[in-house]
């Protein structure tokens, strides 16, 4: 992959150039210190990927990221930055990763390895790159780290009182963010709500189970979660038409 690192710090500029000169899957590696001339650079070579300082004179990254959004093939996008409140703000211009400063070469690692899945993968099936990025990511934090993870891995949230706990197959993660809100953010991509406390992913349903005139559901992974009855014929009428039964 070409990757373009920006930022207008010239030490993390050249650390940075030089952690990603090591990586085997970056073939070559450009650089600007501003965020103004890093697009004009954008405009004229081919990037895959772009790490992008959030705060900088003039234009900042995050703006520089929402411009790049209505590119019609854009660069995937690398947020590396010594603050981590930015996050959401970054995980809404689609960002692929969040790493935080000093960077650490392992970690800088990953962020390529999660672009080269973001991109590289769907290149090799033949699929346009943008039409992978299209993927939905969230922000979740653990331990002080934040990371993205795709909505689509994602079987089912479980509320905690104004929070909620994603679940997926490798763990579980605590957002900010009500029950109430994410079903309706989230319908319109088939989560719906099984439970006062339990949004589903139709997507990953597997089994549907009725005991004594109880309803239950099986996600991806083996879990299963009990339905209301209020929310039983509902939750039924959509697995039969998205089965096109």
């Amino acid at each position: 992959m070409r990757a373009l690192v920006v930022d207008d710090e010239r030490p993390a500029l050249d650390e940075l150039r030089y952690l990603l000169a090591q990586d085997d899957r970056i073939a070559e590696v450009l650089t600007s210190d501003s965020a103004t001339e890093g697009l004009r650079i954008l405009q004229d070579a081919d990037v895959d990927v772009v790490f992008l300082d959030v705060q900088m004179p003039g234009l900042t990254g995050l703006e520089l990221a929402q411009v790049l959004s209505r590119f019609r093939t854009p660069p995937a996008i690398v947020f590396v930055t010594a603050h981590d409140e930015h996050a959401v703000e970054a995980f809404e211009v689609r960002a692929v990763d969040y790493v935080l400063k000093p960077v650490r070469a392992d970690r800088l690692a990953e962020a390529v390895r999660r672009v080269v899945e973001a991109t590289g993968g769907a290149r090799q099936a033949g699929v346009e790159p943008a039409t992978a990025r299209d993927e939905v990511q969230v922000a979740v934090e653990r331990g002080g780290v934040t990371r993205f993870v795709e909505r689509s891995s994602i079987s089912h949230v479980e509320a905690q009182g104004d929070y909620a706990r994603l679940h997926l197959s490798d763990g579980s993660y605590l957002v900010r963010t009500p029950l109430s809100q994410l079903e309706e953010e989230w319908g319109p991509a088939g989560f719906v709500r099984i439970h006062r406390s339990l949004l589903v992913s139709l997507a990953h349903v597997a089994e549907v189970r009725m005991d004594g005139g109880r309803c239950s559901v099986v996600v991806a992974g083996g879990t299963e979660l009990g339905v209301s009855r209020r929310h039983t014929r509902q939750l039924r009428d959509l697995l039969l038409r998205r089965s096109g039964a």
